[in-house]
């Protein structure tokens, strides 16, 4: 009898080994073919400044694309939250090639959006195929679409500890089983280093002095964290505005992209915006250095928000890095800090309030700038999680712990006001 229990235990021990493996070489490998796709896209349009123009063709084929061959999985990340919340049915494995193509689309001909969201749903669909193919049980499905989000997120921005918690966080750590956790950070790992092998590499951003953590520097935090948490809060909003807009009015999906091409694409030439548009990363990096204008996170939030709501691919964190990085940026005139800390502060912060993971992305902020950064980082992030509403980027993300309950209290209070 306890003969058997040991070979069963060695025997699943075995499986999700197989499984975060092949998850992780798979999912990497799938984010290292479209970061090259997506460099070879961005150099393409920025030696080729015309084709911004055809963005209304580059949005009429998405739209077509996703019509009829793409229904099913025309939710992208929602789809995966809805499935580990109340699973239904496999993810189909063409949501991956779909996402990927959708998302050079969009950047090859001028739309603002991130790339975060198509690694995600690479790494889903990838990792779901093993569902059927081991026979897995409906909580073990639970672990598998975690490693899919793992995978998928420390392949596209080589943060694996990171990406872990992030798939951890991003679907609420108290609901997620003990056994789910060591595989997301092994699949984590593995899919960062097949990047990493194929010799791919990520942008790195630096915060050449971290001043000394002192009463006055640590209360300047909280008027950053909030004005971060307010500017996730508008990036959520924004995005979730013209998705519906386009939706009320617009009923053949196919022409929502054409239409919000033509209106991008007039915005583009007329104002000369290209700084706004794809992912915005030299906007990103000459943030650190120099202080952004006031009003670059305002507009690439009405951007990106209008290029995902019309029915583009991509994702939403880029963009997110963007509008923190040049609103923290902009506040050095404001907040007696480091510009280059700010930019920091901001990069991580604001993604923390959009997607209501402040673990993972304190995390994050000191994988990418150092640990010297930590409580700074942590402060903004968690600041900016309190301070950005109760939506975030992912409609279908349930949300619980301290702020379900701090924005609960708020609701009962208004109700009881009116």
């Amino acid at each position: 009898m306890e003969s058997t229990s040991i070979q069963n235990k060695l025997s699943s021990f075995f499986k999700w080994i197989l499984i975060c493996l092949l998850t992780g070489v798979l999912s990497g490998l799938a984010s290292a073919i479209f970061l090259i796709s997506l460099e070879w896209a961005t150099t393409y349009r920025e030696n080729n400044y015309w084709i911004i123009a055809l963005l209304p063709i580059g949005g009429l084929l998405i739209g077509l694309l996703y019509y009829y061959y793409g229904k099913e999985v025309v939710k992208g990340n929602n789809l995966i939250l809805e499935e580990y919340d109340s699973p239904k049915k496999i993810i189909p494995f063409k949501m991956a090639p779909l996402v990927l193509i959708g998302t050079v689309i969009t950047h090859l001909f001028g739309g603002s959006a991130g790339r975060e969201g198509t690694a995600v749903q690479m790494g889903g669909a990838i990792s779901d195929q093993f569902t059927r193919l081991f026979k897995l049980q409906p909580s073990e499905r639970k672990t598998i679409l975690i490693i899919g989000i793992s995978a998928g997120f420390a392949s596209i921005f080589g943060t694996p500890l990171a990406g872990a918690v992030f798939a951890l966080e991003v679907l609420y750590f108290s609901e997620i089983r003990p056994n789910s956790i060591l595989p997301s950070f092994v699949v984590a790992y593995i899919a960062y280093y097949t990047v990493e092998l194929l010799q791919i590499k990520h942008t790195h951003y630096s915060i050449p002095f971290v001043p000394e953590l002192t009463a006055i520097n640590l209360l300047w935090i909280i008027p950053a964290g909030i004005a971060f948490g307010l500017a996730a809060m508008a990036f959520s909003r924004t995005t979730h505005f013209w998705g519906t807009f386009f939706s009320k009015y617009i009923q053949y999906p196919p022409l929502r992209p054409l239409v919000g091409g033509i209106v991008l694409a007039i915005f583009i030439f007329s104002f000369q915006a290209t700084k706004f548009i794809g992912l915005g990363i030299p906007v990103i990096v000459d943030s650190f250095q120099n202080p952004s204008d006031n009003f670059d996170f305002l507009l690439k939030i009405l951007f990106t928000g209008f290029t995902l709501g019309a029915g583009f691919k991509g994702g939403e964190v880029t963009p997110l890095f963007f509008v923190g990085a040049t609103l923290g940026s902009a506040l050095s005139g404001l907040i007696p800090l480091p510009v280059a800390l700010l930019a920091g502060m901001g990069f991580v912060a604001v993604f923390s309030g959009a997607t209501h993971t402040p673990v993972a992305c304190s995390i994050m902020g000191m994988e990418l700038f150092g640990v010297d950064c930590g409580i700074y980082i942590s402060f903004a992030c968690l600041v900016a999680y309190f301070c950005s509403g109760s939506v975030g980027i992912y409609h279908s993300q349930i949300v619980k712990g301290p702020k379900h309950l701090l924005y609960q209290k708020i609701r009962r209070k208004d109700l009881k006001d009116l």
